[in-house]
């Protein structure tokens, strides 16, 4: 499998162009996997376009390869939010990772009641910036074209006014409806935006999800289990990935 590098911006990109790599990604490129002239390699912007190419030069602070092929992908009618509470531990990051993999489109972190992890002051700043990473990372292991994008840290207020406008799904142990279960479209077709919010470790709290449901947003479960904050976001994401048609 060839190697995929994200770079700034590839909206010139042709077919017989040189794209040249430089920085960071040029030097874990040349010293980490020690990508060699010769050599196959795959860009991408994050942004729909993917270049695929040999590599004419490569050196600890630059790459470049000559386009073979270029490959544009429109973005997906329904984005795909993962609304992640804040946990402890790595387990919200395990989330974000694995939903990136799956093909999520945005990745907002919450602070919820029961969060016993804070984001408050620098570290705000902090935690958003290694989820960044994260989902830039998992972007390059998945080979996505489209890399998600992470949101700024929003109350339980704040995701409220989302659920006035977009369709927002919780996923709660104790709901009546399972996710399979729920219509998707309307006489509109498919929503834009499907959200979907995962509590922390202790769960959504009855004010929050009374909050949540009173702004439009609608309490699911996924089967029987109970599952962790890392594991509940990623599967919800799988079945509706198949029920939207994406896989």
């Amino acid at each position: 499998m060839a190697h995929f590098y994200l770079v700034d911006d590839l909206a010139d990109a042709s077919v017989g162009s040189t794209v040249v790599v430089e920085g960071q990604e040029a030097r874990h490129a040349v010293t980490v996997s020690r990508v060699r002239v010769g050599e196959s390699l795959s860009l991408g912007d994050g942004r729909g376009t993917s270049v695929r190419g040999e590599v004419v030069e490569a050196t600890d602070s630059r790459l470049a390869l000559v386009a073979a092929d270029v490959t544009r992908v429109d973005r997906p009618a329904t984005q795909l939010v993962l609304v992640q509470a804040l946990a402890k531990g790595d387990r919200d990051e395990l989330a974000v990772q694995a939903a990136t993999e799956l093909g999520v489109d945005e990745v907002v972190p919450w602070s919820a009641a029961r969060s016993v992890s804070r984001w408050e002051g620098a570290k705000i700043a902090k935690g958003t910036a290694r989820w960044r990473a994260i989902t830039r990372e998992a972007t390059k292991q998945a080979i996505r074209p489209w890399a998600p994008v992470v949101s700024d840290l929003v109350s339980t207020k704040q995701l409220c006014a989302r659920a006035v406008r977009e369709t927002v799904l919780v996923l709660e142990p104790t709901a009546e409806r399972a996710l399979s279960d729920v219509a998707l479209e309307s006489e509109g077709g498919a929503p834009s935006s499907v959200l979907v919010v995962v509590g922390p470790e202790g769960g959504i709290s009855p004010s929050e999800l009374e909050l949540l449901a009173g702004a439009g947003a609608v309490p699911v479960r996924l089967g029987d289990s109970v599952l962790r904050t890392s594991t509940a976001g990623p599967a919800a994401l799988a079945v509706l990935s198949v029920r939207l048609g994406r896989w």
